[in-house]
């Protein structure tokens, strides 16, 4: 299974004049570090919890549909399914009308199933199945839940008073409060 990353977040879950406000910095000299700090929390805090925040579109690709009938996504939160299709042994890619799957995006990891996975045509022997979705849990940061806000602002803080690398050393390690805030939002690996 492929995951890409269609479009990214046009927002972040923080914003300058909050992470200004958590700094306590007044000016503005300093807005393309701290954004930067931001982009890299909000990522830091999507890969620790496996989680996207802000609405993004994927797309998944898979060589063949599984045999279970079912397709696991292993992005989270999904907000919707927008559009599925099968490639076909000619190498044409035809859609796949949503009504002929079972979706489930309140379960995590949110589910495809197929009704009748016998129906299937004949498909290509690689890429042969790409599903397209939304994620995230809205697309701004009010959607976001504050924890997380608070993490990615607690980061940005860590990063950005450790920058300067003379001798102040910062562990490598994530801030325990980051750890308590983002720990039940963090979705475990499927086996």
């Amino acid at each position: 299974m492929s995951v890409i990353l269609v479009t990214p977040p046009q927002t972040e879950p923080v914003t300058l004049t909050e992470a200004r406000a958590h700094l306590r910095i007044d000016d503005t000299a300093e807005d393309s570090l701290i954004g930067a700090l931001i982009a890299a929390a909000r990522v830091h805090v999507e890969n620790a919890t496996r989680r996207v925040l802000i609405e993004q579109h994927w797309k998944l690709t898979l060589d063949a549909w599984p045999r279970s009938g079912q397709i696991d996504v292993p992005i989270a939160p999904v907000i919707a399914i927008d559009a599925v299709s099968l490639r076909g042994v000619d190498g044409v890619a035809r859609p796949l009308p949503l009504a002929a799957c079972y979706v489930d995006t309140a379960s995590t990891p949110a589910r495809l199933r197929l009704i009748e996975p016998a129906s299937l045509p004949p498909l290509a022997p690689v890429n042969a199945v790409a599903v397209e979705l939304t994620a995230g849990y809205g697309p701004s940061a009010v959607s976001v839940p504050q924890p997380l806000r608070e993490a990615i602002m607690l980061l940005v803080a860590r990063w950005y008073e450790g920058r300067d690398g003379l001798g102040k050393t910062i562990d490598a390690g994530i801030p325990d409060q980051v750890r308590d805030l983002i720990a039940p939002y963090r979705q475990l690996r499927v086996a």
